[in-house]
């Protein structure tokens, strides 16, 4: 290859890197969207309500209000798709006793903004605070893979008591999984939302699950493992051999929710791997 064929190609690759740095976050975060008016309708047919209120909603919550000294489990889902997906959480953790919040995301279903590491950790600590502020503690977060990231966040901000975390499918960093899936873009150096949850874990003490997908095509398990292998907290893995990063065991009747809330909250006895 003479000196001028190099040249052009050197030229489109690194055009090829500005484009995929200008345009990343289109290819992180792929929200549902609607109108208030369809998100409540949405709502309303899940028999949900936008909490705390219609017009500056932060989430979604059962309309019959669930009695329970236990706590709250605020949910913040993955990357793709809207709170209103996620309804399942509902039906497994409330008839053991949980509040339930599935939070929704700026730039998702209804919510104005644009979705960004610091957006979304940023709008995660004030539901987290207004959820304390209207239900008490215990509180609990649930992230699922890109949530996480925004769970792991939240922890490492020190705003928010948080009794225990669980985590779906995480990774050890957003910037470890796109350099995986992206080596040939140099992503793990171009890419903004970092969402390092070994650096945002390493202090905290609370009780922590882990749920890994054997299978998982999007988390490599040796992403997932790498963050398990860093938590100093008390810890433990629930780990489905046939399942891939959407196809985890999710029906209300299965055993795992009860154990793993049991592991979380400290409930009788149940003991940290």
């Amino acid at each position: 290859m003479t000196i001028k064929p190099m040249i052009s190609t050197l030229l489109i690759y690194l055009l090829l890197l500005l484009i995929v740095f200008l345009c990343q976050r289109k290819m992180i975060y792929f929200p549902d969207t609607y109108s208030l008016a369809e998100q409540q309708q949405l709502a309303d047919q899940a028999d949900l309500k936008l909490w705390p209120s219609t017009d500056d909603y932060r989430g979604l919550v059962a309309k019959t209000a669930t009695t329970t000294n236990k706590g709250t489990v605020i949910v913040f889902h993955g990357n793709a798709g809207s709170a209103t997906d996620r309804t399942y959480y509902l039906d497994a953790l409330e008839k053991l006793g949980y509040r339930v919040i599935l939070a929704e995301y700026p730039g998702y279903a209804a919510r104005k903004g644009s979705p960004s590491e610091q957006a979304l950790i940023a709008d995660g600590i004030q539901t987290a605070k207004q959820a304390l502020n209207d239900f008490g503690g215990p509180v609990f977060l649930w992230g699922e893979s890109l949530g996480g990231g925004v769970a792991s966040g939240i922890v490492q901000s020190g705003q928010v008591p948080v009794k225990g975390l669980v985590l779906v499918t995480p990774f050890d960093s957003l910037a470890d999984v796109a350099q995986h899936h992206y080596w040939f873009f140099l992503a793990k150096w171009l890419i903004k939302d970092k969402f390092d949850n070994i650096k945002n874990l390493k202090d905290y003490s609370g009780n922590t699950a882990m749920l890994l997908a054997e299978q998982d095509e999007i988390i490599p398990n040796k992403n997932s493992l790498k963050l398990f292998e860093s938590l100093r907290q008390p810890k433990k893995l629930w780990s489905f051999k046939s399942a891939n990063h959407n196809t985890l065991p999710l029906n209300q009747a299965l055993p795992w929710w009860q154990a793993v809330m049991q592991f979380v909250s400290g409930q009788n006895g149940v003991s940290p791997l």
